[in-house]
């Protein structure tokens, strides 16, 4: 007695493939396209959302410890002062450009000094 009686008298074909040659380009095409429609909209959104909060904390942080600059700008590095991520610079008056700040891979919320002395 067999184990799958369910396929008593079953014989596979071999003499073709399941799906042509064709069919099967067209769809890892299609596979891949719908991999990168899923893929890159996130991708876009997650830099553009990091850039605009990286270019917000980098003007903050300007205003409080560098208030005589003259610009900033904010620059994604992969090699930078303390690994890959986010860096705002300030540019001075004479065109020095110097780095105030490392904003990190995922720039967050400013923390800036409250102004209170502790004793």
């Amino acid at each position: 007695m067999s184990d799958h009686p369910e396929l008593d008298g079953y014989e596979p074909m071999r003499d073709k493939p399941l799906r042509s040659p064709h069919l099967q380009t067209i769809m890892r095409i299609v596979v891949v396209l719908a991999l990168v429609g899923l893929i890159l909209p996130g991708i876009f959104v997650s830099w553009t959302t990091a850039s605009a909060t990286a270019n917000r904390t980098c003007a903050a942080y300007a205003g409080v410890y560098a208030p005589t600059a003259v610009g900033t700008s904010v620059r994604f590095e992969m090699f930078g002062p303390e690994g890959p991520g986010w860096n705002c610079y300030v540019r001075e008056f004479g065109g020095t450009e110097s780095l105030l700040r490392a904003l990190g891979l995922i720039p967050g919320a400013v923390v800036l000094p409250d102004g209170t002395v502790s004793s």
